[in-house]
C-alpha cells in the first residue's frame, strides 16, 4: 500500500509539470489506478456529499438493503456467493442527458450538489484525458475528441453504499472485474477501507484518504493506447463492523455511437510491432457484450469485438 501512487496536481501548470506527468505516466503504465490530491474540487463540497449521499442511503434505501439480506439468509450462508454483489446503488446519468431529476427519494439539496459535483468532475476528467494525450504523445484533445461520437460522452455516477456483512469471507461487495468504459473518477469512503486492484498476482488495497479522487482506466483506453495502458481486475471487500462505506464512482465514456481503435499515432511508433494488437468497434457493441461477460477475463472480450470486424466502420 506504501507505493500506492498518490499524485498531487496542486502544480500541474507550473514548473513541477514534468514530474507530476512523468508519476501519471508511471500509475498509467503500471498500476491502471492512482489517487489524486489538490485535484481543485473543494473539501467542502466533498464533505456536503459524503453527508447527503450516507443520508440518503439511510432515509431511503438502508431498511431495502436489510430486507434482501434477511430474504437471501445471508447470514447462515456456508459457501461462497458467485452471483452476487452486495451493495446498495443507484445510477445517476449526466450526459448527453441528464436523468437526475427522475430519480425518486432524492431531495432538492442533494440533486443540485450532484449537479455541482459532476460538473467539477466531468472537468477533470478531460483534463486528465489531456494529461494522458501530453504522456502518449498524441495531439491535445485526442482522446476528447474519440469519446466525443456523435453526441458527445456518455457520463454518469454510480453512488453505492457497502453496508457491514455478516459473512465477508463469502460474500464481495463487489465482484472481480475491469471497468468497462474510459476513465474512471472515484470519491470514496475516507474511513472504510475495502477497494483493491490485482497487481502482480496480489490484491493490494487502494488506501482511504480524505478528500482524495481515485482514479482508474477502462478497457477503453487499453483499446485506444493498443495495450500501453491497461485496465486493471479490481474488487471491493465487505466489512464485517461500522456503518459500511460509501462509493461514488463517475465514468467519463465514450459516446454510445463513438468509434475505439488503436491510435494510428501510437501504432506508427511501434514500427517494430507494426500489429494492431486491439479491436476497432462502436463503443455501445462493445457494452453490449460487457453486460453479460462483467465478471469474466477481459481479453475474451476483445477477441469477440476481434470476430465482430469483418466489416469496415466509418470513423469519419
Amino acid at each position: 500500500m506504501e507505493n500506492f501512487p498518490v499524485i498531487s496536481l496542486e502544480n500541474i501548470n507550473g514548473s513541477e509539470r514534468s514530474a507530476i506527468l512523468e508519476k501519471i505516466k508511471d500509475a498509467c503504465e503500471n498500476w491502471g489506478f492512482f489517487e489524486l490530491v489538490n485535484h481543485g474540487i473543494s473539501p467542502e463540497l466533498m464533505d456536503t456529499v459524503e453527508r447527503l449521499t450516507k443520508e440518503h442511503y439511510r432515509k431511503c434505501m438502508e431498511q431495502r438493503f436489510k430486507e434482501l439480506v434477511a430474504s437471501r439468509a445471508l447470514e447462515g450462508v456456508q459457501t461462497e456467493i458467485n452471483d452476487m454483489d452486495l451493495e446498495s446503488t443507484f445510477f445517476v446519468r449526466h450526459l448527453p442527458q441528464s436523468n437526475i431529476n427522475e430519480i425518486p427519494d432524492l431531495g432538492d439539496e442533494y440533486r443540485k450538489l450532484m449537479k455541482e459535483f459532476a460538473l467539477k468532475l466531468e472537468k477533470l476528467a478531460e483534463e486528465l484525458l489531456d494529461l494522458l494525450c501530453e504522456n502518449l504523445g498524441l495531439e491535445k484533445g485526442y482522446l476528447k475528441k474519440v469519446f466525443y461520437g456523435s453526441k458527445g460522452p456518455n457520463f454518469g455516477t454510480k453512488v453505492s453504499n457497502y453496508p457491514p456483512c455478516p459473512k465477508p469471507d463469502l460474500i464481495k461487495g463487489l465482484r472481480a472485474h475491469t471497468d468497462a468504459g474510459g476513465i474512471i473518477l472515484l470519491f470514496q469512503d475516507d474511513r472504510v477501507s475495502g477497494l483493491q486492484l490485482l497487481k502482480d498476482g496480489q490484491w493490494i488495497d487502494v488506501p482511504p484518504m480524505r478528500h482524495t479522487i481515485v482514479v482508474n482506466l477502462g478497457d477503453q483506453l487499453e483499446v485506444i493506447t493498443n495495450g500501453k495502458y491497461k485496465s486493471v481486475e479490481h474488487r471491493v471487500i465487505a466489512q464485517t463492523n461500522g456503518d459500511g462505506r460509501m462509493s461514488i464512482a463517475s465514468f467519463y465514456n465514450p459516446g454510445s455511437d463513438a468509434v475505439i481503435f488503436p491510435a494510428p499515432a501510437l501504432l506508427e511508433k511501434e514500427a517494430e510491432e507494426k500489429k494492431q494488437v486491439y479491436p476497432k468497434f462502436v463503443f455501445e457493441d462493445y457494452m453490449k457484450l460487457y453486460a453479460a461477460l462483467k465478471f469474466q477475463a477481459k481479453e475474451p472480450r476483445f477477441e469477440a469485438m476481434k470476430a465482430l470486424e469483418t466489416s469496415p466502420i466509418a470513423t469519419a
